[in-house]
């Protein structure tokens, strides 16, 4: 059984920071779940073009209010508390955050846990373990 504390991790390395969002990685590749469970708090007024090209992403927003914006279509969705997302084509996407966001964010396959967007939005598939 794993057992982590949000409270506690977000003190640790498994919190990432950087000017738009943190994210605190609760579960990674070397708990062996086959998933990375991660919070994340996208900032207001954030607004980031990504494309997970090695990852699939799903999304559930807890708190605040923004959008996505699907760029190969054009079309835009709310997000508010209770929506899930899911990039199962590998999207490229744009997330705006009106208000602060607080997400639950699973990737597979997993995280290491210091990975951070490149010039392409993408996360690498492999980078520095926790």
């Amino acid at each position: 059984m794993i057992l982590r504390d949000l409270h506690k991790e977000k003190l640790t390395r498994r919190r990432v920071d950087t000017p738009h969002w943190n994210s605190v990685r609760l579960l990674l590749r070397d708990d062996g779940m086959g998933f990375s469970f991660h919070i994340t708090t996208i900032y207001a007024g954030a607004e980031l073009p990504m494309h997970y090209r090695h990852h699939l992403e799903s999304v559930y927003c807890i708190s605040g209010k923004g959008s996505i914006e699907d760029l190969a279509t054009g079309e835009r969705h709310e997000i508010r508390p209770g929506v899930v997302y899911a990039l199962d084509q590998h999207d490229r996407h744009v997330l705006r955050a009106e208000t602060e966001m607080v997400m639950a964010c699973v990737f597979d396959p997993p995280l290491n846990g210091q990975e951070v967007h490149d010039e392409t939005g993408a996360y690498p598939l492999e980078a520095e373990a926790v």
